[in-house]
């Protein structure tokens, strides 16, 4: 810091109570000097730190860039798929996330009645007992067909999903 500078800021900070040349004058600007010193130090090294820590965090990253451009998701709480309902396009694939560490079953059909029933529906992908355990996510297709395809989880009454494909 220049001593002009200086000047100014003890000027504001001590409204004019620091004179230049005085012993309190040299010894607030040894304390400013060093604390400034220190001060880039610390924020040279407090930068590091954050930037090892994003780094971190951008290799331990467990989204895939495919699921990032995917809009296909359909998220899961502890018994419910949050949608009830979804529309893809013929030959892509649906994405089921669990949210929380509830695992979930999924198969082809649908819940009836309070009872499971399973189905086999033509041109719907094969699925037999997916599982999706808690905070993960699992791919189910592609559907490959056009039409309305039915999904539940067999572990919790009343959790069905339709999958819309145009």
């Amino acid at each position: 810091m220049n001593p002009q500078s200086f000047d100014q800021f003890t000027s504001r900070i001590a409204g004019e109570v620091i004179v230049p040349g005085s012993q309190a004058y040299d010894h607030v600007r040894t304390i400013f000097n060093q604390g400034g010193k220190m001060m880039i130090s610390k924020l040279c090294i407090l930068l590091g730190v954050a930037s090892g820590i994003i780094m971190l965090l951008a290799a331990c990253s467990t989204v895939a860039p495919s699921d990032i451009a995917t809009s296909n998701t359909v998220h899961m709480n502890g018994s419910n798929f949050v949608q009830s309902s979804i529309t893809i396009k013929k030959g892509e694939s649906v994405t089921l996330v669990a949210d929380t560490l509830t695992p979930h079953i999924i198969a082809n059909g649908t819940w009836e009645n309070g009872s499971p029933k399973r189905a086999k529906e033509p041109g719907a992908p094969e699925v037999t007992n997916v599982q999706v355990n808690g905070n993960s996510s699992q791919s189910i297709g592609p559907f490959t067909t056009a039409g309305t395809f039915k999904l539940y989880c067999t572990i919790h009454a009343g959790m069905d999903l339709t999958v819309q494909v145009v």
